[in-house]
């Protein structure tokens, strides 16, 4: 899979798990202006709370396949549960790497992108390493993002970089998603959802313009109406992303 093409609609979000997620889909869609069908492949159901359990982790990726989702994203020790429960479907598996901090070392990281891709995952969403960027280590900042493209688009799968925009000046966004494009990563994503910033559609906005049309853009944290998945696609303008071939 590797890199996106040019001609690929490339925003997608993330919905926060509430009781009933599956409503909230299906609220989203009837209220949204675009297609059903579209608008699934541009959800991620994601479940990465601490105490999810392996009934909760089955139910997510049951919903996925119900309705069509781009994918379910997983903490790494829920990959090969979910690869086996969305198998035959369109759904992939992403599992999260270097979260929620960003701060554990390189080589922790790229270990654990190569274990989650060795168990079925197809998408790794990692964690920039926040203190590094505000440090100024750009080289160090790319090289990590880089190794682990590479690594990912290997096993034809997608990397995601979160940046925590909350955390975030404006300044650092903007050399945030520079050095992503530059690494080759295929999305650049806004939030982990766990230090209470989330998605904003100022944020989207400035990712899309940094990134250009060819890297995704994933909204991510705090998308709880039709009205906020809304805004978030109408800014992208461009709105499914590929999960796969």
């Amino acid at each position: 899979m590797g890199p996106l093409d040019e001609d690929e609609d490339t925003t997608r979000s993330s919905l926060v798990r509430a009781e009933e997620p599956e409503f909230f889909a299906l609220k989203i869609m009837r209220e949204s202006m675009v297609a059903s069908d579209r608008l699934a492949r541009m959800i991620d159901q994601t479940n990465l709370r601490p105490e999810a359990t392996e009934d909760q982790i089955v139910r997510l990726c049951r919903e996925a396949r119900e309705f069509d989702f781009a994918a379910v994203v997983v903490n790494a020790a829920y990959v090969e549960l979910a690869s086996t429960q969305v198998a035959g479907s369109q759904v992939n598996v992403a599992a999260v790497v270097g979260f929620p901090l960003g701060a554990t070392l390189a080589s922790v990281k790229r270990f654990e992108t190569s274990e989650v891709l060795k168990r079925g995952a197809r998408e790794v969403d990692m964690v920039l390493n926040l203190g590094a960027l505000k440090s100024g280590k750009r080289e160090f900042v790319q090289a990590e993002i880089q190794s682990l493209a590479e690594l990912t688009h290997e096993q034809d799968g997608l990397l995601k970089v979160i940046l925590e925009t909350c955390l975030l000046t404006e300044d650092e966004k903007k050399l945030a998603c520079e050095l992503s494009v530059k690494a080759g990563a295929d999305f650049v994503k806004t939030s982990t959802g766990f230090l209470g910033g989330g998605a904003t559609v100022d944020d989207v906005r400035l990712m899309r313009r940094i990134v250009g049309p060819n890297i995704g853009v994933k909204a991510s944290g705090g998308i709880r109406t039709a009205s906020d998945a809304k805004a978030m696609i109408e800014v992208g303008r461009i709105a499914s992303a590929r999960a796969v071939e």
